[in-house]
């Protein structure tokens, strides 16, 4: 008997989960918080498939505005019911919705873990990887740390998270680094998405290139989303100022992270286009001083 297709009904991810069971992937189990209901602003269109009645699979896609040039989307088939077109005919079914949104955005993304089902079925439905990002773990005293003793060099001080100068600083890296998949991050998106209370940031850290009261500029910053320091990795968010040369980059994401790590751990999510923090912990990572805490996440689009 041939499935039915319809759109998403509350109560549909009810059934879908006793159906699917826990999720396989990271990845999967934040994607599966997003269905809903389809709506016009912002839009999203969810679809459910039918098997006699029975949902057993649903797929997703949705506009957001701090990435606009891409649609998130998302599809899951109940193991007994893949490798049946399923997932293609509702990939395909979202893709033609896409086509008639208001944005006129048509390409999308999503994000899989390697060896996974998910990762199977994005190359076999021609995604390809646009980023790559790791959840990286460095131990204490991973880096030697720096000395500020120049009165008019380089200084570490604290920064309240709902200072301006912060995010200003914040949003401009997000945006750099963010060149593969446009960010429009403005301000007030730093401060809710990376710095509000409500995401649990908690302090944060920066390296001026050198004292404040001689014009000095953030050079690097650090979020913690930790509220204490415990022998557990602290969950931080490290920046710089990517209009540094090169070097300057790296030499004040190691000063930095150095002092991060001088006595506990932190974790950090690193993309491969952060070039200066990737230049910084692949050493500590072949030389043990700093670990892989996940399988690495892939943001795949087609």
């Amino acid at each position: 008997m041939a499935l039915e297709y319809r759109a998403w009904q509350d109560g549909d991810d009810l059934e879908l989960l006793q159906l699917w069971g826990g999720p396989e992937s990271s990845p999967s189990e934040q994607f599966r918080g997003s269905f809903r209901p389809s709506s016009e602003e912002p839009w999203n269109r969810c679809i459910t498939a039918l098997d006699q009645g029975i949902p057993v699979a649903a797929g997703f896609a949705y506009e957001t505005a701090l990435h606009p040039e891409r649609l998130w989307c998302y599809v899951e088939v109940a193991a007994d019911h893949r490798r049946a077109g399923v997932g293609s005919t509702l990939l395909t079914m979202l893709r033609h919705e896409a086509a008639a949104s208001p944005s006129g955005v048509t390409a999308l993304r999503s994000k899989v873990q390697p060896g996974t089902s998910g990762a199977a079925f994005a190359e076999s439905t021609g995604f390809t990887t646009i980023q790559r990002s790791r959840v990286i773990v460095v131990k204490p005293g991973a880096l030697a740390a720096p000395r500020f003793e120049d009165a008019s060099g380089p200084q570490l001080e604290e920064a309240a998270t709902g200072s301006v100068e912060l995010t200003q600083a914040v949003a401009a890296f997000y945006t750099a680094v963010h060149g593969w998949d446009r960010a429009e991050m403005t301000l007030g998106r730093a401060q809710n998405l990376l710095l509000a209370d409500a995401t649990g940031a908690g302090g944060a850290v920066v390296l001026r290139d050198k004292p404040k009261s001689d014009g000095g500029s953030i050079a690097a910053f650090a979020v913690s989303y930790t509220s204490a320091r415990t022998d557990a990795p602290a969950d931080v968010l490290l920046g710089y100022d990517t209009s540094l040369p090169a070097s300057e980059q790296e030499a004040a994401v190691a000063s930095l992270l150095a002092m991060l790590v001088h006595t506990y751990p932190v974790q950090l999510e690193v993309d491969d286009s952060m070039t200066a923090l990737v230049n910084v912990v692949e050493p500590l990572l072949a030389a043990g001083s700093a670990v892989e805490a996940a399988p690495a996440t892939f943001v795949v689009a087609g």
